[in-house]
């Protein structure tokens, strides 16, 4: 008999697997992707520990803040309101109405990429504003979860540097830096030009404009809950009458 020439090629050799993503690729991946928000996050913790200081409280309040209550502006409120002695009631009422948009982070964030327990735990708690906008955006949808993970540490980072540093620096430096408080509001503005130009549709920005101006005078003294509330609103009517629409062939 003669051999055929798959006979003496021996067994056929399976195809080679991608190599797996390692840790290390995803914390340098998430160190470039966070860098631009650490900009912004380091000196606005700067003035939240400028302001512990100035506030009477002592300097370890801004790392305790930072790294346990990590909630932005309700941060800013909260040195007033422990300042002030003011009771526990108040105080859980107060970061209810400041945090309640999180309630609709939660409805598109990819908590579920997240696969560890301790992963999705931490993840949960470090769901920030920035790190909402750096995750749903349409580059990030083929992010796993060790790199969602990395990059909310990250910001968490940056934002305890910063307040532990200005605690610390707080004698030094004014009460009050000019601009300084501006730099949050010019990241969300990146962010959103950024997620605009990814996915360029027109109704949703101008959507959002509208509902802004008119929580802003229909209920000024909560005009973020209105606005997100009368936002979502509108969203849901729009994805009805959207999902309506006969496909045209």
């Amino acid at each position: 008999m003669v051999a055929s020439p798959a006979d003496t090629q021996g067994p056929a050799l399976a195809p080679a697997s991608p190599p797996p993503v390692r840790p290390a690729s995803d914390f340098r991946a998430a160190l470039k992707d966070s860098s631009s928000v650490g900009l912004a996050l380091f000196p606005l913790g700067i003035a939240l520990g400028v302001l512990v200081v100035h506030a009477g409280l002592a300097w370890w309040w801004a790392p305790v803040f930072t790294a346990f209550v990590y909630a932005g502006s309700l941060e800013f409120l909260l040195v007033g309101l422990v300042a002030a002695a003011t009771p526990l009631a108040q105080v859980a009422l107060t970061a209810f109405l400041v945090n309640f948009r999180h309630v609709f982070y939660a409805l598109s964030f990819p908590l579920h990429r997240v696969k560890s327990g301790w992963g999705k735990g931490y993840s949960t708690f470090a769901l920030t504003d920035e790190a909402y906008a750096l995750t749903t955006g349409e580059a990030a949808r083929s992010w796993n979860g060790r790199r969602i993970v990395w990059l909310q540490a990250l910001c968490q980072v940056y934002w305890v540097a910063g307040g532990t540093a200005g605690a610390l620096f707080g004698a030094l430096v004014p009460a009050r830096l000019e601009g300084l408080d501006f730099a949050l509001t010019a990241l969300f503005a990146v962010l959103a030009v950024d997620a605009y130009r990814a996915r360029r549709d027109i109704p949703t920005p101008v959507l959002a404009l509208v509902c802004a101006l008119a929580a802003r005078f229909a209920v000024p003294g909560q005009m973020l809950l209105g606005a997100l509330g009368l936002f979502t609103a509108c969203l849901l009517i729009r994805h009805a009458l959207t999902k309506k629409e006969p496909v045209r062939a």
